[in-house]
């Protein structure tokens, strides 16, 4: 019983540890917008039939780059999310652990982690990313000032996909008000446009604050 206890208030605590956000621009990950703030976004963005994905590839949204000394954006979201995190020369993790907030597991392998954009590339390219140049295409897909990159098992990053809250949620309910304000701060802050249901699921979600 005592060892179910512990494992309850780690789980608690990880959770928390995405809430509230401590220090730096790039905390893990940044702390989005309030509850009332996400919902005033929200009703500014446009609402609109969601565009196809012809021409789209993920080439055309450079990422990973190169953010300091040797580490890229994927390495540097895996040592600001991970807990005990140990780097080579080459910036990539060597030790470490990380908790997958979408579905409250403990990962302790790197290569079991996926960093998740938490609006996907391609439905970035069917809001409105397919009309932008590739030097912005390339500041989304590796934009560490707000939460849109986060580490997260592999398994809850494949099946979310490139769904957007209408068909996806973190099977974690316990994070749907944070998830839903951090897609509508990145929406936001590109000025993305949003589909009818989507925007539904993410009233929702914001109820759930």
């Amino acid at each position: 019983m005592r060892r179910s206890i512990i494992a309850a208030i780690t789980t608690v605590a990880a959770t928390a540890a995405w809430t509230l956000s401590a220090g730096p621009a790039l905390a893990y990950p940044p702390t989005p917008p309030s509850a009332t703030t996400a919902a005033t976004e929200l009703a500014s963005l446009t609402v609109k039939t969601e565009g196809s994905t012809s021409g789209y590839s993920r080439d055309l949204f450079p990422h990973w780059i190169t953010q300091s000394g040797t580490c890229d954006t994927r390495e540097v979201v895996l040592k600001r999310d991970g807990t005990g995190v140990t780097v080579n020369s080459s910036c990539q993790p060597t030790a470490g652990s990380w908790y997958s907030v979408y579905d409250a597991t403990w990962v302790a392998s790197s290569s079991s982690i996926d960093i998740d954009h938490i609006v996907p590339l391609a439905e970035a390219w069917k809001s409105g990313a397919n009309a932008w140049t590739t030097a912005r295409r390339q500041q989304f897909a590796n934009d560490l000032s707000i939460a849109q990159l986060i580490a997260v098992s592999a398994s809850s990053n494949r099946s979310k996909g490139d769904s957007d809250p209408a068909s996806w949620k973190p099977t974690n309910t316990s994070v749907h008000c944070i998830y839903a304000r951090e897609w509508i701060w990145v929406k936001y802050t590109y000025g993305l446009s949003l589909q009818s249901a989507e925007k539904t699921a993410l009233q929702q979600m914001l109820g759930t604050c």
